[in-house]
């Protein structure tokens, strides 16, 4: 396999650890400067330069995209992408995890647990934004912030006020979230690769200080993950369209809060936290995926009228619980199951005599509108009634 490495940074410890981990496994590997690249669309097939010379081929890449050249960095793995050219995490993944307000509007929509978060840009509306996420104390942060930077801790409602109006007064955007007093100065890092979480550290602040990050002195400790915490970090990662990914959780009351996804998280301190190997684990999972590509099944699939794939969810209260595929009646509806996924496990064709669960989600390929009657309709949100002066005319939101 001939690898490239996308980073501004080749002595960085996460970047010599891939090249590392590359060499000793028989691969070609070289790490390119991102912002060396130019982007060629002069001609009939994308293309790319590379100080100047048209680039050799490639079978995969790794992006290390910093905060600071999002933009032009997710081009170039866009046009990588356009070139046939396999990546771990895409352009769109990468964007998606960079913008804290996007990724949370994400993974919120899939019903991942994370701390209570508004993002207002109107004076008026910041003191309400804070009372709806549990008043003071609260966090706010910047939406591109890395390493703890742009994170601050509010302990007043005033002084919260105080600080998002200086920073909307330069132009910054910020969330506004709950503080997760339960986890003070504490979280846990899951390394994600593939469909499942190759090592996983705890860590903790020093001092006062409440952000755990490494970058802030933080202290960091192996950790087992319960299959909560697993499924989590897991489904975060594919969430945002991301292979390799850290993610990182609270150890909130209730169970595990998703503060944030990195889509090139640094290596050293899980490495140094673990003694395992993850930068192995990623070059093994690219050289997989370059042996056996994945293939965008909704198109290679939906080429008959009237069939297609779609996901169908095993819910508590339904009429699966309990039984067989064989006794679903999904095959006498012309409905066939490609992949059960429970929790964090995949269990590719399953058999007939496999037992349903509730919370299963089945990839299923089969007659579309047997399927759409099996999705369950959308939920809308119930009209808000204000209250008005008795003289007024009522208004619905």
């Amino acid at each position: 396999m001939k690898l490239a490495i996308l980073s501004r940074a080749p002595q960085a410890y996460s970047t010599l650890r891939l090249v590392a981990a590359a060499t000793q496994r028989g691969h070609t590997v070289r790490v390119l400067n991102t912002l060396r690249f130019a982007i060629d669309l002069s001609g009939a097939e994308p293309d790319l330069q590379y100080r100047g010379r048209p680039l050799s081929d490639y079978d995969a890449i790794i992006p290390r995209i910093g905060a600071s050249i999002t933009y032009f960095g997710t081009a170039v793995v866009r046009q990588f992408e356009q070139m046939d050219v396999y990546t771990p995490n895409t352009a769109n993944g990468i964007t998606n995890a960079r913008d804290k307000l996007r990724a949370t509007q994400i993974l919120s929509r899939h019903h991942i647990g994370m701390p209570a978060t508004a993002f207002v840009r109107n004076r008026a509306d910041v003191r309400p934004a804070i009372e709806r996420v549990g008043g003071a104390p609260v966090v706010i942060k910047l939406l591109e912030g890395t390493q703890g930077i742009g994170v601050i801790l509010a302990p007043e409602v005033k002084t919260a006020e105080a600080i998002i109006e200086t920073l909307h007064s330069t132009n910054q955007n910020v969330l506004i979230q709950h503080f997760v007093s339960e986890s003070r100065g504490r979280d846990i890092r899951a390394l994600v690769v593939g469909d499942r979480v190759v090592a996983a550290m705890r860590r903790t602040a020093r001092g006062d200080e409440f952000r755990s990050n490494v970058h802030r002195g933080g202290t960091v400790e192996r950790v087992e993950l319960s299959p909560e915490y697993e499924q989590t970090a897991v489904r975060s990662a594919q969430i945002m369209g991301l292979k390799v990914a850290g993610v990182d959780m609270l150890e909130g009351a209730d169970g595990p809060l998703v503060m944030e996804v990195n889509s090139s998280p640094g290596l050293q301190g899980i490495e140094a936290a673990t003694n395992l190997d993850v930068a192995g684990a990623i070059i093994d999972h690219i050289a997989d995926r370059i042996a056996f590509p994945d293939i965008d099944v909704r198109q290679r699939l939906s080429v008959s009228t009237g069939y297609g794939v779609a996901e169908i969810l095993v819910h508590g209260n339904g009429d699966f619980v309990g039984k067989t595929l064989e006794d679903s009646g999904l095959r006498d509806r012309d409905i066939t199951v490609l992949t059960l996924h429970r929790g964090t496990s995949v269990i590719p064709n399953p058999r007939r005599g496999t037992v349903l669960e509730a919370g299963d989600r089945l990839l299923c390929f089969g007659r579309l509108d047997e399927m759409r009657s099996m999705i369950p309709e959308r939920r809308r949100r119930r009209a808000k009634v204000r209250k008005l002066p008795k003289d007024a005319v009522p208004t619905v939101d």
